[in-house]
């Protein structure tokens, strides 16, 4: 089983140790330092081979986290609601109201996309990116998207920059009209 290397920056003492506790609970995580700042944590690069750092949604307020954070997965401790530019920043979002078995999913999960880069200049829709974008089309909202697919409304909502990203689509309509081309979605299933 992979473990992995994780950092924490949270200012919150409990929420840090709490959080803390529960990844290592897990068996798949080691929580190699915590930081109640983004500069603390700079000053201590020398923690080597840092997977993730997971960071509380306070710090990263007014913060360029890819710039700070590279090479790393960077996960937000969603502690408030976050602004999307900070989501489009990030690799996942855990909910301070997530149990112990979704923030291991979660933190794999930031992993996986961290090393595939959404950002990236690949224009492949990844499997979930696809499943949006069929909801999208099929004028679904944000929260209708997030009950279905069972998880929370900010994932749905970094699919869907990841979407715009990767397509260059910005509008509703065009996003139809892309996954009526690509043979995501048949014209009976969108709704006029």
């Amino acid at each position: 089983m992979r473990r992995y290397r994780i950092a924490i920056v949270e200012p919150s003492v409990i929420i840090a140790q709490g959080v803390a506790s529960i990844l290592a609970a897990s068996g798949e995580a080691d929580v190699v330092a915590i930081y109640p700042t983004l500069r603390a944590y700079a000053d201590r690069l020398n923690v080597k081979d840092v997977e993730v750092v997971v960071v509380g949604s306070q710090v990263a307020v007014g913060v360029q986290l890819r710039s700070e954070l590279q090479g790393v997965a960077v996960v937000l401790l969603s502690t408030t609601v976050v602004d999307e530019d900070v989501l489009r920043q990030v690799d996942g979002v855990i909910n301070i109201y997530d149990d112990e078995a979704a923030l291991m999913r979660k933190v794999r999960t930031a992993v996986e996309q961290g090393e595939t880069n959404p950002y990236s200049d690949s224009h492949d829709l990844s499997e979930r990116e696809r499943d949006v974008l069929i909801l999208v089309a099929k004028g679904m909202a944000n929260k209708e998207i997030a009950d279905r697919l069972n998880i929370s409304i900010h994932p749905v909502m970094s699919h869907r920059k990841n979407i715009t990203h990767k397509t260059g689509i910005k509008s509703v309509a065009g996003l139809t009209v892309y996954a009526l081309l690509n043979n995501l979605l048949d014209q009976s299933d969108v709704t006029l």
